[in-house]
């Protein structure tokens, strides 16, 4: 099974956790080779060079996939737009999209890169385009799902015990990620309580929600 991982603080707590839970080192050097950022890995996806990712929400549709995504119950710190001149991040279809959805202009910014800009920029106006989904439909917003080409049952296997509240990172780990980032440690574990993991009633019906206003905009 080849396991592409989306490379971002957001979903360090599920990596640890498959890394501790598979056993073939080939497959864990597979998971750090197949790595990169959410339109790369969607790519990836679609033309079936993986069997599974966590796929961006709107490249989700009419894909296979357990109940295990990204999610924001409120503010994420991670999906920014500066209000101003329209400006797309070419890491983020889901995002750039839902800036659109939401009828909001300016710049977007997602991943690590975001959540150090708004640490470092507190005087400079920005908008959470989680927060701002969550006050239009009073929903969660749902990022990515865990989808699958192949091996559900393997993937179901692998990913049943995951709980986000049962993982300790390693320090040296959060190092790492902080030295990369430019956010401090204690940043990203503030941040990473903001993320949800578990695809519920309420995400399904915010996915929902999400795919047909895309749709109705004519993005894809």
């Amino acid at each position: 099974m080849i396991f592409a991982k989306i490379d971002f603080i957001n979903l360090l707590p599920f990596h640890i956790f498959i890394k501790k839970n598979i056993q073939s080192t080939q497959l864990k050097s597979i998971i750090e080779y197949k790595k990169s950022y959410p339109s790369f890995i969607n790519n990836k996806f679609k033309t079936r060079k993986v069997d599974s990712a966590f796929i961006s929400s709107i490249a989700s549709r009419n894909e296979k996939f357990l109940d295990l995504g990204i999610v924001a119950q409120n503010d994420v710190l991670s999906v920014l737009l500066i209000p101003g001149q329209n400006q797309s991040d070419f890491q983020s279809e889901t995002s750039n999209a839902l800036a659109k959805v939401l009828e909001l202009e300016g710049k977007v910014i997602i991943g690590d890169k975001a959540l150090k800009f708004y640490h470092e920029n507190k005087h400079i106006e920005k908008i959470d385009l989680a927060q701002a989904w969550k006050d239009k439909y009073n929903l969660p917003f749902v990022f990515a799902v865990l989808c699958y080409n192949s091996n559900k049952r393997a993937l179901e296997k692998l990913t049943k015990n995951f709980n986000k509240n049962h993982i300790k990172i390693p320090q040296y780990i959060l190092e790492h990620y902080s030295k990369r980032s430019g956010v401090s440690k204690n940043n990203i574990i503030l941040y990473l309580k903001k993320i949800d993991y578990n695809l519920g009633l309420k995400e399904k019906r915010s996915l929902k929600l999400f795919l047909k206003l895309t749709k109705q905009k004519g993005l894809k």
